[in-house]
């Protein structure tokens, strides 16, 4: 929203209104220079900050990618464990009932 400058009727009076009128002019496209100035070093420091997060978000997203993929390879190696305990555990007890019950056959 531009801002007009404005001068006191006095400076009108004393360097008359096209003097007064050019400066008021200057003062305003100065104004207008400065504003696109701002507005442009904004949308650059903008487009800079999205740039970074951008890439933060993206280095986020393969730390996550990463210790998933980890915590997938935990769990594979928990199932194989799980599996291999199990067998002993089962082939250790049916080979005891099987010994018992030919122990028993026998007498």
């Amino acid at each position: 929203m531009p801002v007009t400058a404005k001068l006191s009727r006095k400076f009108y009076e004393k360097f008359g209104d096209d003097i007064a009128n050019e400066l008021v002019e200057w003062f305003n496209s100065v104004d207008n220079t400065y504003r696109a100035d701002l507005r442009e070093l904004n949308e650059l420091n903008f487009a800079r900050f999205d740039a970074k997060l951008e890439q933060r978000l993206a280095e986020s997203d393969a730390r996550w990618e990463r210790r998933l993929a980890e915590i997938r390879a935990e769990i594979r190696e928990f199932k194989a464990d799980l599996i291999k305990w199990t067998f002993v555990f089962v082939t250790g007890g049916t080979l005891t009932v099987l010994s018992v019950l030919i122990a028993v056959l026998k007498l």
